[in-house]
């Protein structure tokens, strides 16, 4: 049982008593160094619970030059944040992830150009340990920034500045989009279907363009009266597929490069009298249960382990600044990493 009293707070001193060895030993435990035999460890760790041992935090930080917290760095309105089950699946597996390393995650959004410099700031004044960012648009100002100030950073999603091939410089995690968009095509070339449209997310998104690019590998020849561009929101699906059908009255096929758009779009061929899958097959991509499983009829979906790629996102940044040399500035980037997808088949296609 711990040994807390009301008016004493246990040292290192007496941990180091407790388990019989030297202050410098029971600190490298606490603070994680692997060079200490596993019993002599173990019997550190028992006399930290048996004393009730709060590590001093600042005292820590300065030994270990780490704050154990990690900024998550969103380019979203909050509003929008907390309403779309494929941030809050993110979200839950980087936090996941931060909890099991001993790590505080500082959630930061930025909504207006404005926010940029405040932000900044924040990420260049010693605060975190790195970063993890996503949700990035083409020419955003932010993969630039941390690589400039030297801080630790993943993405989640590949970076969309293309314009000058520095992409493959960050790290990053994504999901197999453009080869995922190719097998909802495929499947509906599958169906017999041959007027097949698209909803693309926007376009200043990689994730949204790959998506687009997987779509035009398959129906090289699609014209762009069969694409209309989204916004990644269930309003956006539902204007997208009226622009759609306004244009192409007779298209039998659509694939919605998101759930929730495909929610959208569902709700918009209901309300014009088009039968799902009969008249108009729908695929999604996602896989987001809360959306797939619960839409009329269940929606036909490429499947992306997003709770997944947020645990890998903090694995390596873990990795990164766990490392000898833990700054961005004086080590080469960790490998990025594309996860597979698979195509989930339900009743809209």
């Amino acid at each position: 049982m711990a040994e807390r009293s009301s008016g004493y707070r246990p040292t290192l001193e007496d941990v180091a008593h407790r388990a019989g060895v030297s202050k410098s030993t029971v600190s490298r435990v606490i603070n994680g160094e692997p060079r200490v035999r596993a019993a002599v460890a173990e019997r550190i760790r028992e006399a930290v619970d048996e004393l009730g041992y709060v590590p001093n935090q600042a005292a820590r930080s300065l030994v270990t030059r780490r704050n154990n917290a990690v900024a998550v760095v969103v380019t979203e309105p909050q509003n929008r944040l907390f309403v779309d089950p494929y941030f809050n699946c993110l979200l839950r597996g980087i936090r996941q992830e931060l909890v099991r390393q001993g790590a505080q995650p500082v959630l930061l959004f930025i909504e207006e150009p404005d926010d940029y410099p405040r932000v900044g700031n924040f990420l260049g004044g010693g605060h975190v340990d790195g970063a993890l960012l996503f949700s990035l648009r083409t020419d955003d100002p932010l993969p630039a920034m941390v690589d400039h100030m030297g801080l630790p950073a993943v993405f989640g999603g590949r970076p969309a500045d293309d314009s000058d091939h520095r992409s493959h410089t960050y790290t990053y995690v994504d999901a197999d989009n453009r080869g995922g968009a190719r097998e909802a095509v495929r499947h509906l070339l599958s169906l017999g279907r041959r007027r097949i449209a698209t909803v693309t997310g926007p376009l200043n998104q990689a994730s949204a363009i790959d998506r687009l690019d997987g779509y035009r590998d398959m129906l090289p020849d699609a014209p762009p009266r069969l694409i209309a561009e989204g916004d990644f929101t269930l309003r956006g699906g539902a204007d997208a597929m009226t622009v759609l059908l306004d244009r192409c009255p007779d298209l039998d096929a659509v694939f919605v490069a998101s759930d929730l758009m495909a929610s959208g779009a569902l709700r918009v061929l209901r309300e014009r009298g088009r039968r799902v899958p009969e008249d108009v097959a729908v695929v999604g991509f996602d896989d987001l249960a809360s959306i797939a499983e619960a839409t009329e009829p269940p929606l036909t979906t490429v499947h992306q382990d997003i709770e997944g790629m947020g645990r890998l996102m903090a694995q390596l940044l873990f990795r990164r600044t766990s490392a000898p040399s833990a700054s961005a500035a004086d080590s080469s980037p960790l490998s990025s990493v594309v996860t597979p997808v698979r195509l989930a088949v339900r009743q809209s296609a």
